[in-house]
């Protein structure tokens, strides 16, 4: 027992004001005649027994109703110790796509917050923090309404990254009392969850747990088969359970043009095609219906007329298998000798090919200089015998590149940098026995440059990266098998393709996406994205022939966004969330350390309640002392002195 006043204690020393009235009193004998002395021995004994009774009962009496009084304005109480610390409450709601599951008919977030509401004390004052805002030092009536229309976010933080987000809002008090309560359906996500065993923060589980965890998601969408009328649109779906076929259907704009079913398969995945037409754009949107989650239910995808990317080939006039590999239905390529260089176009091109030059004028040096200074990107390949103060004059703003002397020795081009972004998607697997091309002689090339391939020596062949592209030897036919190696296709090809980096018909928003839209901007114009009612301005580079386009992970919703500079309307940008919510795998936590596990939020106020509750006793002291007070009236009244 605890008391809130423990100095008034000391009113115990009133006890001595009974103890020594009843042991000292005077008191007055009185003379009582009697007729007959014959039973007067008997009535003085008798008189001094219920004297001394009535006595003692009255001392006891008392004594308790002066301490029951002393007790009782000292406030005495019971409670825990950690209930009589201050309190500093840091609570986490998860408000990721996951929490849009069901219970009882409402979305497990919808269903948190309410219970959160009903639930915590009205006076608590405590901060919380979702994966998207912070509400710091707020009582729930301040922020209840927000909660209310708090939306969900495409944000995912892990247990760690939750947890030291908590310990920075908690204050720096030692003797508060942490209490750190995490909301969330709690999904795999989250592991590992480790708890600093030292710590003195109180952690408190709650688990929200759907009615059902079935679920269909349109995961992605892609073209195949190409042709001259159609093209296929292929569409991947999952479920997290048994599921039978399922509706999707395929809208342009708001108009369905297509609808079919999608049949799972035993492993609960389904693959869907639709034939799209290649003459028309398209706004589209893939959409099923299902009882899960609602953000995985739809998926936007754009196609849009593909421009063409522009390369100027310069120098020898046996090009043609650049002619085979830049073909007119996505590449526009020019050849002109250097006599017939129009210097004026090189601005207007996306990739520029120094096509075994044996010098570079000077004239050329500056255009080129000046075309990747706007974004341009190259590719030099030298010739047999060249001007090589000519070439430094342009290499050495580049990874410090240096071509030095001519080795006249046979090569075999042995090593692939399979990592390269040049190289990542053409092999299936790491090509280890293949038909290695023959160079007959190369330069020694001194670069910081990555290698993208290299002889057997480990020499350069072609270095580069970032849009400056070099070969270290020349590839005719003369010097090199290079040119009938199937090594030359995708070197050149994603060379050309990586020179204007068309939208694909759909981005990710949780991830860095880079676009180049081409385009010549009036002075002082900008690009922006607009969506019905919604404009945004993105990070942006303008060049002399296309406008880059930067997107972090800031976008507000997903959709399509149409592309403008103030006068037209340049394409479309589609945009859609990950799904890596959408599989509702949910983590077992008796393996996991916790002061409280709960599954209810009401549940885990009522435990907290109860631990940090205040039992306060003064009031049956006060009744105690009004018993003894009736108890000394009733002592004096049927007790004979």
């Amino acid at each position: 027992m605890q008391f809130q006043y423990p100095g008034l204690l000391w009113g115990f020393l009133l006890l001595l004001v009974p103890i020594i009235v009843h042991l000292f009193q005077l008191q007055r004998f009185r003379k009582t005649p009697f007729t007959n002395v014959k039973f007067l021995k008997k009535v003085v004994s008798e008189s001094r027994r219920s004297r001394t009774l009535k006595k003692w009962l009255l001392l006891l009496t008392r004594l308790a109703l002066l301490s029951a009084i002393v007790i009782a304005f000292a406030k005495p109480f019971y409670a825990e110790k950690r209930a009589l610390k201050p309190k500093d409450t840091v609570i986490y709601l998860d408000d990721s796509f996951s929490m849009q599951a069901k219970k009882e008919g409402n979305t497990l977030m919808r269903e948190a917050v309410q219970s959160l509401i009903g639930a915590i004390p009205k006076e608590l004052r405590f901060t919380l923090f979702t994966n998207s805002t912070v509400y710091r030092n707020v009582t729930i009536s301040d922020i209840q309404n927000r909660l209310l229309e708090e939306t969900f976010s495409s944000k995912q933080l892990n247990f760690t990254e939750v947890y030291a987000r908590a310990n920075n809002f908690f204050s720096d008090q030692e003797v508060s009392d942490k209490e750190f309560i995490v909301i969330s359906d709690l999904q795999n996500r989250f592991a590992p969850m480790n708890v600093d065993s030292l710590s003195d923060i109180r952690l408190h589980l709650v688990q929200m747990v759907p009615d059902d965890v079935k679920n269909i998601s349109i995961d992605s969408t892609y073209i195949v088969n190409n042709a001259n009328e159609s093209a296929e649109l292929v569409t991947l779906l999952s479920a997290n359970n048994a599921t039978e076929n399922v509706p999707i259907s395929l809208f342009n704009g708001d108009t369905l043009i297509a609808k079919t079913a999608a049949a799972f398969t035993d492993d609960h995945k389904a693959k869907v095609v639709f034939t799209l037409p290649t003459d028309n754009a398209i706004q589209g949107k893939l959409e099923v219906s299902d009882s899960g989650l609602s953000y995985d239910n739809r998926l936007y995808f754009n196609v849009d007329e593909t421009p063409k990317i522009k390369v100027l080939s310069i120098g020898a006039s046996t090009s043609k298998f650049l002619d085979r590999i830049f073909t007119k239905d996505e590449f526009t390529l020019t050849s002109v000798p250097l006599s017939g260089l129009n210097y004026g176009a090189i601005s207007s091109q996306n990739l520029l090919i120094l096509n075994e030059l044996s010098t570079i004028p000077t004239a050329l040096l500056t255009n080129l200089s000046s075309f990747v200074e706007e974004g341009g990107h190259f590719l030099l390949i030298p010739a047999d015998n060249i001007d090589r103060p000519s070439y430094n004059a342009l290499l050495v703003n580049y990874f410090s590149t240096a071509i030095l002397e001519k080795i006249s020795s046979d090569k075999l081009v042995t090593n692939i940098a399979f990592t390269h972004p040049l190289y990542k998607n053409v092999f299936e697997k790491k090509v280890v026995n293949f038909s290695h091309p023959t160079v007959g002689s190369s330069y020694e090339m001194k670069t910081t440059a990555p290698r993208l391939l290299s002889f057997q020596d480990n020499s350069p062949f072609l270095v580069g990266d970032g849009g400056k592209y070099v070969f270290s030897g020349a590839i005719n036919e003369e010097n090199s098998n290079f040119i009938g190696s199937p090594l030359i296709v995708p070197t050149l090809y994603n060379i050309g393709m990586f020179s204007l980096r068309s939208p694909a018909i759909y981005h990710l928003m949780e991830q860095n996406v880079s676009v180049d839209i081409q385009a010549k901007l009036v002075k002082d114009n900008i690009v922006k994205l607009q969506k019905t009612t919604r404009e945004l301005i993105p990070q942006q580079r303008a060049q002399a022939n296309k406008v880059s386009l930067y997107f972090d992970e800031t976008l507000p919703e997903d959709g399509i966004y149409a592309i403008t500079d103030n006068i037209k309307t340049l394409g479309q940008l589609s945009f859609n969330h990950s799904r890596k919510e959408s599989t509702l795998n949910y983590l077992d936590l008796r393996g996991v350390r916790a002061d409280s596990k709960n599954t209810e939020v009401a549940t885990l106020f009522e435990n907290m309640e109860k631990d940090n509750r205040i039992t306060e006793l003064w009031k049956w002291f006060v009744i105690f002392a009004m018993v003894f007070l009736l108890l000394e009236v009733l002592i004096q009244k049927f007790i004979k002195s």
